[in-house]
């Protein structure tokens, strides 16, 4: 079993309170324009005129080599942590890149591909039958957006 698993909450409300991202800044504000703004806590699409944040995250616990930084969006107010064993809502585009990461955060060779989004479950159940992989990151196929992780059940 999987689980899909979103922005740790306490991280959400701070960057939603001003705090700074992973560059340092403070996140930008902006409104949703409705064409594909993936909210990375609560898991949805953020709705065309509702406001957002824009920032630089870096989803590993300190910066090293493998530890990659970009931007993703989030809902501007508190939202509800999104997550489980469903495939999330954010998951709609045709395809995306699932990658393992062992438990020191480093990428696991061999265990990157590009996966159709029907197939993005089984794909991860599979990846994660291997004892070298702690957790897995799902990104855009297009952009190498970070989405959200993936753990074990």
């Amino acid at each position: 079993m999987i689980r899909f698993t979103c922005l740790p909450t306490p991280l959400a409300l701070a960057y939603q309170a001003g705090g700074p991202d992973a560059n340092g800044q403070p996140p930008e504000r902006h409104i949703s324009d409705g064409g594909g703004n993936p909210c990375r806590h609560c898991l949805q699409m953020i709705p065309q005129g509702a406001p957002m944040l824009i920032l630089a995250h870096r989803p590993f616990p300190a910066p090293q080599p493998y530890a990659e930084l970009g931007p993703i969006f989030l809902c501007a107010t508190a939202c509800t942590a999104g997550g489980g064993s469903d495939l999330p809502a954010i998951l709609a585009s045709p395809d995306y890149i699932v990658r393992g990461y062992s438990d020191d955060h480093r990428i696991v060779y061999g265990t990157g591909a590009v996966v159709p989004t029907a197939q993005l479950c089984t794909k991860a159940a599979t990846q994660l039958e291997n004892p070298s992989v702690a957790y897995l990151h799902v990104r855009s196929a297009r952009n190498n957006c970070y989405q959200c992780r993936i753990d074990r059940a």
